[in-house]
């Protein structure tokens, strides 16, 4: 097994991390502890868990970790919706895209290590 930092889709949501630590920036300050908050620990958790399923001794655990990410990347696309709607982010396609580019990855890692 590769180390994850050696892993494209680890790079790409670390990427993703910066990225909406930067948008959630600019949200209003009562949502410090909310919206905002929930995005950053539930993009924070992708690449997080990548890392930790890549440690374990085992591809079934592996695999398992890979879903975990894949759960959390579905949260932070929901939010990126929600902070659209609110009007908190206007333009978050680019986000869209990038959140689609990872999970595309996990599924692919994840259909390559069941084989």
């Amino acid at each position: 097994m590769k180390n994850h930092k050696d892993l494209d889709v680890w790079q790409l949501s670390m990427g993703l991390v910066t990225d909406i630590y930067k948008l959630t920036g600019v949200f209003p300050k009562e949502e410090i502890y909310g919206l905002s908050n929930q995005m950053r620990r539930a993009a924070v958790s992708v690449p997080s868990n990548i890392a930790e399923g890549a440690a374990r001794n085992s591809k079934k655990e592996f695999i398992q970790f890979l879903h975990i990410s894949l759960g959390s990347l579905a949260e932070v696309e929901t939010q990126l919706i929600i902070s659209n709607n609110l009007e908190y982010a206007l333009a978050i396609e680019s986000f869209l895209e990038k959140v689609e580019r990872v999970k595309r990855m996990l599924n692919g890692l994840i259909f390559h290590l069941k084989k």
